[in-house]
């Protein structure tokens, strides 16, 4: 079933535009994984099933459900000749391996009927697809998508173990399955600190659409294999959408995009920084239209317009943040700009892989969306209303037609240094441009 949201899980590309001709090196973790993880005690075992980071070392981050949340990806590769079932694979402490942080098996792995939440976490390399059973064939793999939370700051460890239990080759020479467990694949999670921003946007009831972190929703479901290795800058992006105070979307002609409660919205800058690159040419989108969907404009995508008209600012340390789906004509800065915390630099849109006007914003540790990795981060202040529920966007049609809240029976909470998680309604002060971050 599909979820019918700004980005659904996007055909070849999977919305992974590179916004710049930018490159940038492959960002090299290996330093910071050996210092913490090189004293770690892993067990000699034969493994059939090799597990993996897909993600570089992480770190926690606050979300608005008050809990700090860790979130990365792991690939298994069936190297034995025979196939592998995947039964359970928990996540251990490294310091204290009888300590289980997560666990996950049964319909936490695969779900057939589940279309998003604590489901399917087991899914296929190829676009992160869901599979329909447990079995890994020799020379095939699957991604494990990742996410567990802990009450405080201090409960998290540096670093964490997996252990795999299931069936499969219990030596090089095994001519059928039996039963394996064993423990391998130590990962850093204490690699920085969540950098905290200004909101990209101001103003009340909004969304954060396909938000961080269950599996089953696009941005956090969308590993791609590009540049020699397979990556997801997308992991913590979030689709805005702003709603009026009636909970709906539009208002008047859907057709057009200027009836979007959002179309052509401030979009300001998170952070002091300097624009990267850019790209401001492309039309409009008629609204309700999936260009990745549509036979006659599918082919028109491309690794370099899939984002639409964007912007990719470099804001010191490391971070980069991308805002797509920009108005054509819309951007105030170009490549080699310096911008203020809360300046304006574009407008809002529906341009590129669309559906409906909406801002595409992520942060991650290069300039580059091919070769870079997701970052998680926190912004400053903002207020929370509540969430949206989950099963009114299976349910809606292409155009986001419907009431999906009502913001005004809703108690403004005060939130600081949060990310919004999935489906949040959130507020966002007004903003002036300034140099203070």
């Amino acid at each position: 079933m599909r979820i019918r949201t700004m980005i659904p899980v996007l055909v070849g590309l999977v919305a992974l535009g590179a916004c710049s001709t930018a490159t940038s090196p492959a960002p090299d973790s290996s330093a910071s994984a050996s210092a913490v993880t090189a004293n770690i005690d892993i067990p000699d075992a034969y493994t059939p099933v090799v597990i993996r980071p897909l993600s570089d070392p992480t770190f926690p981050f606050k979300g608005t459900d008050g809990k700090y949340h860790v979130v990365y990806d792991l690939e298994l590769q069936n190297a034995s000749p025979i196939p592998a079932t995947v039964e359970k694979v928990e996540v251990l402490d490294a310091e204290n391996q009888d300590k289980v942080i997560a666990s996950y098996s049964g319909k936490q792995l695969v779900d057939p009927d589940c279309p998003f939440g604590d489901c399917n976490r087991l899914r296929s390399i190829v676009l992160g697809r869901p599979v329909d059973n447990a079995k890994i064939n020799p020379d095939e793999g699957r991604i494990l998508y990742v996410d567990f939370t802990f009450d405080a700051l201090e409960d998290a460890p540096a670093a964490v173990v997996h252990r795999f239990i299931g069936m499969g080759a219990t030596g090089p020479a095994s001519q059928k399955p039996a039963k394996v467990d064993y423990v391998v694949t130590p990962y850093d999670i204490s690699a920085g600190t969540a950098r905290v921003i200004g909101p990209p946007l101001q103003g009340t009831n909004w969304v954060a659409l396909n938000g961080c972190c269950e599996p089953g929703w696009p941005h956090r479901s969308s590993p791609n294999a590009l540049t020699g290795a397979v990556r997801n800058s997308q992991r913590f992006a979030i689709d805005y959408k702003r709603m009026n105070d009636e909970g709906r979307f539009f208002e008047g002609d859907k057709n057009k995009n200027e009836s979007y409660v959002d179309y052509g919205e401030p979009i300001l800058a998170v952070a002091d920084g300097t624009v990267v690159s850019t790209l401001d040419e492309l039309p409009a989108n008629a609204p309700g239209v999936l260009p990745a969907q549509n036979p006659e404009l599918a082919d028109k995508i491309t690794v370099d317009n899939v984002d639409g008209n964007h912007i990719v600012l470099d804001i010191g340390d490391g971070d980069y943040v991308m805002y797509a789906h920009l108005i054509k004509g819309s951007l105030q800065v170009k490549a080699g700009d310096t911008v203020t915390k809360g300046q304006q630099i574009a407008e809002l849109g529906n341009t590129g892989n669309a559906n409906a006007s909406h801002l595409h914003f992520q942060m991650m540790n290069g300039p580059s969306l091919v070769n870079s990795d997701a970052l998680p981060y926190e912004i400053d202040t903002f207020e929370y209303l509540g969430q949206v529920e989950p099963d009114l966007f299976l349910k809606t049609d292409d155009f986001l037609s419907g009431v999906f809240a009502d913001p005004t029976a809703m108690t403004p909470q005060s939130r600081t240094e949060e990310l919004p998680l999935n489906l949040s309604i959130v507020n966002f002060p007004a903003q002036s441009a300034s140099s203070d971050n």
